[in-house]
């Protein structure tokens, strides 16, 4: 007799003023079983599954967990059902330690906290499932990536039975990725679902043993292991073929962009966050920069553009030192940044369009009348600009956080790129991302490349890196471990790298 679903959702109907999310959507989770979801941004993917964890309540439809029709009325239900999400947008309080967030809620915990024994054992659980945390840490002094891993860490300590994980990869080098796999698997050996949502399509033939595709709320197709393709599941989520840009064999020019010399610097907690860093990057070249969360990722991006000050060491921008430089005097030295956090960094989510694309150009003359800005001219360059990178706008004036991710970050690199710079630092350009937004995100960023930009890349995605990149700079711990072309180099190698495995750091340019 065959085990009832760990999950059913059925006919599953959820509307928001003037957009219908879901519309009679279908969804099961076997015993046993890893379900990938996968989707265009907006198609309904996070909204399902927050009806699943009982964020949302469906306006129809029912929920079925093995076998029992069930109402979900809050998260805390959904969990004692045995449900757990790792949301794309993070549940975590930022004045709050990593281990405070994850025991948040746990009613088995006595009224006499002992700490130490806490943080000891989530120390224990993350290194066991290949997550490293600080159970020590702030929230807030967390990069983007290790706040995932609070996540799914927190997750895993809840002992969820339904385990729904939203992009669990991004935060890990191959090798890590490739014992989660294994260990996903034997949570799926002991009888739990796993349901990924996932657009790294080499993952879904890796991992998945059934797919089920969201196209504009609906569920188009549900295909089993052997039914899967890539041009398929491509087709099924955009319904139309996916133009792709191939990475021209330029070399790139003679030109020293961007130096950077025995670069030192301190992070949020006042320790070491870069040490002794040192590479070049050209024009016309992309450099990538790989490396797991917390490696300095977010650390270097920001000493570049001088949002961190440097404890020694000098940056250069085509040989001027700018390592005493505010923001602005990097910006007027030609440095534009895309940082990772979208909203809370690169955009003001409460303003327009129109006025986060001229937040770096409302100074310039031509759009000025006098002391004031000309906002005829104004409009009709942001107008020029949502043409040419075709922004979709909910509306002229609407705030920009009512935007996909898609969008914002193409009003992003409208602005950076037209604000004529000399290098352009693109912090997780196509982080959450669907495969159609990622592919156009990719095209800009190599018609830079063409045009003579320096680009500095920097991504957790290998198949991004090697995608996109000329040559390949791995960060681990602060520090430089190797720099390698990306056409002589292989994930393995990076991978070692990203770990600095056996002290093999030799830089080679």
């Amino acid at each position: 007799m065959n085990q009832p679903n760990l999950v059913e959702l059925n006919n599953i109907t959820k509307k928001f003023p003037g957009v219908t999310a879901n519309d009679q959507v279908n969804f099961s989770v076997r015993p046993g079983e890893i379900h990938v979801l996968l989707g265009e941004n907006g198609s309904g993917k996070s909204t399902l599954m927050s009806v699943l964890c009982g964020l949302y309540s469906p306006d129809a439809g029912d929920i079925i967990i093995r076998g029992t029709k069930m109402q979900f009325r809050s998260p805390r239900q959904a969990i004692n059902a045995g449900i757990g999400m790792v949301h794309q947008h993070f549940k975590l309080i930022e004045s709050f330690s990593v281990a405070e967030n994850v025991i948040l809620g746990d009613q088995s915990i006595p009224q006499v906290l002992k700490m130490h024994q806490i943080k000891n054992y989530l120390t224990k659980l993350s290194q066991r499932f290949g997550l490293q945390i600080n159970p020590s840490a702030m929230v807030w002094q967390l990069s983007v990536g290790e706040k995932q891993r609070v996540e799914i860490v927190k997750m895993l300590y809840r002992g969820s039975q339904v385990l729904i994980l939203d992009e669990p990869t991004a935060v890990l080098t191959p090798q890590e990725t490739g014992e989660l796999f294994r260990t996903l698997r034997e949570m799926t050996a002991t009888g739990r679902g796993i349901v990924v949502i996932t657009h790294k399509m080499h993952e879904v033939m890796e991992i998945a043993d059934r797919v089920t595709v969201l196209r504009r709320g609906r569920s188009v197709a549900t295909l089993e292991k052997q039914q899967i393709n890539q041009q398929d599941l491509a087709w099924l989520m955009v319904g139309q073929d996916i133009l792709r840009q191939e990475k021209k064999k330029i070399p790139p020019g003679d030109k020293h962009v961007l130096e950077l010399k025995n670069v030192h610097c301190l992070n949020d907690q006042g320790l070491p966050g870069l040490t002794d860093i040192s590479f070049t990057v050209h024009s016309g070249e992309i450099f990538g920069i790989a490396g797991i969360a917390g490696s300095g990722q977010r650390e270097l991006a920001e000493v570049i553009a001088r949002l961190r000050p440097v404890s020694s060491g000098d940056v250069l921008i085509n040989n001027q030192a700018i390592t005493g430089c505010s923001p602005r005097q990097a910006i007027d030295h030609g440095v534009a940044m895309v940082p990772e956090d979208r909203l809370g960094t690169g955009l003001v989510p409460n303003m327009d369009a129109m006025d986060n694309l001229i937040l770096k150009s409302y100074r310039n003359k031509s759009l000025r009348r006098g002391p004031f800005l000309n906002r005829t001219l104004t409009r009709e360059k942001v107008n020029q600009l949502v043409s040419r990178f075709e922004i979709r706008l909910n509306a002229p004036d609407a705030p920009v956080k009512l935007l996909s991710g898609g969008n914002l970050q193409r009003l992003l690199l409208a602005r950076e790129i037209t604000s004529d710079p000399q290098l352009l630092i693109a912090v997780y350009p196509v982080r959450g991302l669907d495969i159609k937004a990622t592919e156009a995100v990719h095209n800009l960023l190599l018609e830079q490349r063409s045009k003579g930009l320096a680009v500095l890349l920097i991504s957790e995605d290998l198949e991004e890196i090697f995608k996109l990149s000329d040559r390949v700079g791995v960060l681990c711990d602060g520090r430089i471990t190797g720099i390698r072309p990306a056409d002589a180099t292989g994930v393995e190698e990076i991978g070692l790298l990203m770990m600095d495995a056996q002290n093999q750091g030799e830089t080679t340019i």
